[in-house]
């Protein structure tokens, strides 16, 4: 295990360097500008997302389909991989992680786009779509289409599964004495009960379940941050400072100047919204949406409330609280800062965790079985959903380190094939956007 831990680091730090780095920033800008910063219409695109009528031919709502990218987005990139951001690169990587979010809204409504755009029917009816198909029909490179769903249906074990059972299995552990092994049981029961009945079922879950937890988060947050007011601007100003100047490592921080704020911030932003990795668009192509540029704007709005909103709150809160030089990393660091919630802190965090890592597992179920359907045809789905259901026990128990690193392996190898059709289809995308806003229709 410490021989495959160590070369699932190296790796990390090889796919992560800075040709990665410049790749994915340098095309969530070069995307606003194209696009003519096209964040400016994000009121419009919360607002669509709210109309939950059927509009075109599609699977679920706009809403639903949001719900679904939102459940697997807002997870344990939320809570534990901000801290883990904060930990190896200072302070500084949460307004990294915050700017990924804020540029990273274009990509997210270009590669919801194209794969709305590209999407096909399936023998028995329903929608698919996603990276895979526009590599294929938009670029003409099948190869590449098979290539992204296959780094998809594989990554979905670490970043959609097994990263998620393995954290709220920790905290559990941590909080309350439980085995690993009981808490792994009872989410791989839910999770089988919601994802063998299809993506409706995923869909209604999750849209009952995501505002409620989020809402929870967000007023946990703002909690603290009301008890910790007079910390806030001080914090503000050492996240900016350090973003650009680095910070001398002290207590926690394990990092080591502007390269690794630069470095953990723009990974794990990508780790928490997704954008440019090419996962929530697969989700986004089964919406009832009659034009390609309305369920972008509705997916663009999941990185605003996953990144922009919730990892800087998180963010915030833990720099605040002073967590940061504790030591402590991952759920740990989280938990450090939630304690100052006296009495209820670290069960309002395990409540908070546990049910963001459960609709994570449930919409990254989707994005692997899709990405398996595209590889192998719909023969694929019941076996892969037993697969995923049984991935689920075995993250529970695996060693945190092993399965962090996979996930940032397997997020970078994704998201390769999905910037390379952002780039060079970046002018469908500007066509496609000018044509919606010139013919007046809202």
């Amino acid at each position: 295990m410490h021989f495959i831990e160590t070369v699932l680091g190296k790796i990390s730090d090889q796919v992560w360097g800075w040709p990665m780095v410049i790749l994915l920033f340098g095309t969530h800008i070069f995307l606003t500008f194209r696009l003519k910063g096209i964040q400016r219409y994000i009121i419009r695109g919360i607002r669509f997302s709210l109309q939950r009528k059927k509009e075109g031919d599609g699977d679920i709502s706009q809403f639903g389909a949001l719900a679904t990218a939102l459940a697997a987005t807002v997870g344990t990139g939320n809570i534990a991989g901000v801290a883990t951001a904060v930990a190896a690169g200072g302070p500084g990587a949460i307004l990294w992680m915050w700017l990924t979010g804020v540029f990273g809204i274009a990509t997210k409504y270009g590669e919801a786009l194209l794969s709305v755009k590209y999407r096909q029917v399936t023998p028995n009816g329903t929608m698919a779509g996603g990276p895979m198909y526009v590599l294929e029909k938009g670029l003409k490179s099948k190869p590449l289409g098979i290539t992204f769903a296959i780094l998809t249906a594989i990554a979905a074990f670490g970043i959609g599964n097994t990263v998620q059972s393995n954290s709220i299995a920790t905290l559990i552990h941590e909080t309350t004495g439980t085995a690993p092994w009981i808490t792994g049981i009872v989410l791989t029961i839910l999770t089988a009960a919601v994802i063998l009945g299809g993506i409706s079922s995923i869909a209604k879950t999750c849209e009952k379940l995501v505002p409620f937890m989020a809402l929870l988060y967000v007023i946990g947050c703002l909690s603290l941050l009301v008890m910790f007011s007079d910390k806030i601007i001080d914090s503000i100003s050492l996240i900016c400072k350090s973003a650009f100047s680095g910070h001398a490592a002290i207590g926690g921080f394990i990092g080591a100047g502007v390269r690794n704020a630069i470095r953990y911030g723009i990974a794990r932003g990508l780790f928490s919204n997704e954008s440019g990795m090419g996962s929530a668009p697969i989700v986004a192509a089964a919406a009832q949406t009659k034009n390609p540029v309305r369920q972008a704007l509705v997916s663009a709005t999941g990185t605003f409330w996953d990144t922009v909103v919730i990892c800087a709150l998180t963010g915030i809160v833990i720099v605040a609280s002073g967590a940061w030089q504790s030591g402590a990393t991952g759920v740990a660091l989280s938990k450090e800062a939630f304690s100052n919630l006296t009495g209820i802190g670290p069960t309002f965090l395990t409540i908070g965790l546990f049910t963001f890592v459960f609709s994570t597992i449930l919409g990254w179920s989707y994005y692997g079985e899709k990405a398996a359907e595209y590889l192998f045809g719909q023969g694929i789905i019941k076996p892969y959903r037993y697969l995923w259901v049984a991935a689920v026990l075995v993250g529970a128990l695996v060693k945190v380190p092993v399965v962090w690193s996979f996930a940032d392996v397997a997020n970078a190898l994704m998201a390769i094939p999905n910037l390379i059709a952002l780039i060079l289809l970046s002018g469908v995308i500007a066509k496609e956007t000018k044509d919606y806003f010139n013919s007046g229709e809202e």
